[in-house]
């Protein structure tokens, strides 16, 4: 069923939006890979401190209207961000990240109010009927030049993707990838952490876009491909039948890629507040329980082991 409705989702949510970086995308259909280590990721455009501080208070006075806010997700809005394309449900990753950051911000119920806008037309800084807006929006300098960003929400990882009855079934940590044929997109992070951080027996292949990679797959050239998590997705759900996301890779084995924001009209000072939001949820591990739940469990892309 989670294949069915992700498969639903492909030319929008997972297509489009997702590692949306309009200056790093690959030539190929598949949703983009990322070129940028994640320690290269632009920050977020405040000043403001991430951390400490009342998200309530703060937001006091800073919503298009007051006692409500205003969220904006995709229309329509996919899988496994917004399921049945109903936010104000709280399924889906998204739905659920907007409304524990409403609540922190002291809005809840009928307070909060849902809008939609396309993804284009949101990083281009040309829509403001809402507060804070969130469709996979990487944050990156191009964008920063006409929109602001709260601090990252999500940081999309590495993944594993390979046919369900291939080499690759039964891959539970890094060191199970050593003895496979590995390939990535020529540049990009992901060829990157397979060098430095897999350390396969063997070379692994540089292709010249995740079309090829995807061909030598096919063909059974390689054995896997690693490439960032909603590429794997996509990957898995349309593009190649009987394949499947083994997993994804920690945070701290390196497999960090794009990094996802909070998008805001440029300089809106609700940026602090929702700053202080996010830094709340990530200290009480509600943004973790979030993360793994509908990027993790639901998308059963469980997280490797680094042993």
């Amino acid at each position: 069923m989670k294949r069915q409705i992700l498969a639903a989702a492909a030319m929008s949510a997972l297509l489009l939006a997702a590692c949306g970086d309009d200056e790093s995308s690959s030539d190929t259909t598949a949703a983009p890979t990322t070129e940028a280590a994640a320690d290269t990721t632009v920050a977020a455009d405040t000043t403001a401190p991430s951390t400490g501080g009342d998200a309530a208070a703060c937001a006091e006075g800073k919503t298009l209207a007051a006692g409500e806010l205003t969220i904006a997700t995709g229309d329509p809005a996919f899988p496994p961000y917004v399921l049945d394309d109903a936010p104000e449900s709280g399924e889906g990753f998204e739905a659920a990240v907007a409304l524990a950051v409403a609540a922190e911000l002291g809005f809840e119920g009928d307070a909060v109010k849902w809008v939609r806008t396309s993804f284009d037309t949101a990083v281009a800084g040309s829509d403001s009927n809402f507060d804070f807006n969130l469709q996979q929006f990487t944050i990156n300098d191009e964008r920063l030049q006409v929109v602001s960003f709260s601090d990252p929400y999500y940081t999309a990882n590495q993944a594993v993707v390979g046919y369900a009855e291939g080499p690759g079934a039964g891959v539970t940590k890094l060191s199970d990838l050593k003895t496979l044929r590995l390939g990535a997109a020529a540049g990009t992070t992901s060829l990157q952490f397979i060098l430095d951080v897999i350390q396969p027996d063997a070379e692994p292949f540089a292709f010249n876009s995740n079309a090829d990679a995807k061909t030598a797959l096919d063909n059974d050239q390689i054995d896997a491909i690693i490439t960032d998590l909603p590429t794997g997705l996509y990957i898995a759900a349309v593009e190649i039948e009987g394949t499947q996301v083994f997993g994804q890779f920690p945070i701290d084995a390196g497999g960090a890629g794009d990094q996802w924001g909070l998008l805001l009209v440029k300089d809106n000072p609700l940026v602090e507040c929702l700053n202080i939001a996010l830094a709340t949820l990530t200290e009480s591990g509600e943004l973790a329980t979030i993360t793994d739940t509908w990027m993790g469990e639901w998308t059963e892309a469980p997280t490797l082991s680094k042993d």
